[in-house]
């Protein structure tokens, strides 16, 4: 029998789009939410974060570049909260370079932790899906896995498998009752934002029909959506949350 509260799994969750997801499913009365972070003071920061919202969940030490830490990480969780029914595959990297000055540890790296990595965690948690004929995995691309990006080729790369990973599993997974989504956020305002020059956000925005970059709780709102109940029949899509700069 499926549990009252499922588990909801966000990786990546110690900033930024990923706190902002945790913190939307937190406000859903049957999901207890466990956020993670490669560190032990991002996991502490968000228990600390759950915590202070009245949230139901807690942080966790989980690098998904690493196959132990991936064990290690949902060995804890079983113990703790139990085993997911939500997973949302938030946490990724960026070594950009151009191309022709791209070596193979900067590719090797940003394909193995951002699409690999996603392969390794979906593959852990869904033989208890598939046996509860329930699961919501929600796995988070780019804007540049559909446009690309110049100095992106690994980044982009590795958003563009994200999507086609997610079409095939859509297809494999829809008859156990588990949905397979993506959400393509555009530019966010977020940490790593913020740390651009005024022109090359002026820049940015010129690419944007809306005129401004998106806020991480307008992805987490998506993230939301595609988890409950009310997207039951939706699988295998991309939703492209991005101001129009990039229209399907």
């Amino acid at each position: 029998m499926v549990p009252l509260k499922r588990v909801a799994l966000v990786t990546g969750a110690s900033r930024g789009i990923g706190k902002a997801i945790a913190l939307r499913l937190g406000q859903v009365s049957d999901i207890t939410v466990v956020g993670s972070s490669t560190t032990e003071s991002g996991a502490k920061s968000i228990t600390q974060y759950l915590q202070m919202a009245g949230i139901e969940g807690q942080g966790i030490v989980l690098d998904i570049g690493e196959p132990d830490s991936i064990e290690e990480a949902l060995a804890e969780m079983t113990k703790t909260a139990g085993i997911p029914a939500m997973l949302i595959n938030n946490a990724g990297i960026t070594s950009d370079n151009l191309f022709l000055r791209m070596n193979i540890e900067e590719w090797s790296k940003v394909i193995d932790t951002n699409l690999t990595g996603t392969y390794r965690l979906i593959h852990a948690c869904i033989r208890s899906m598939i046996k509860q004929r329930f699961g919501r995995i929600v796995n988070l691309s780019s804007v540049v896995g559909v446009t690309g990006n110049s100095g992106q080729a690994n980044y982009a790369a590795s958003k563009a498998g994200i999507i086609g990973l997610s079409k095939s599993l859509g297809r494999e997974l829809a008859s156990r009752g588990i949905t397979v989504n993506v959400v393509a956020p555009g530019f966010i305002d977020t940490d790593m934002t913020r740390t651009l020059s005024e022109e090359q956000q002026a820049k940015l925005l010129e690419q944007i029909p809306m005129g401004r970059m998106g806020q991480p709780e307008e992805v987490a709102h998506m993230v939301a959506f595609l988890v409950s109940s009310e997207a039951a029949y939706i699988t295998g899509e991309t939703f492209h949350v991005n101001g129009g700069m990039y229209m399907n």
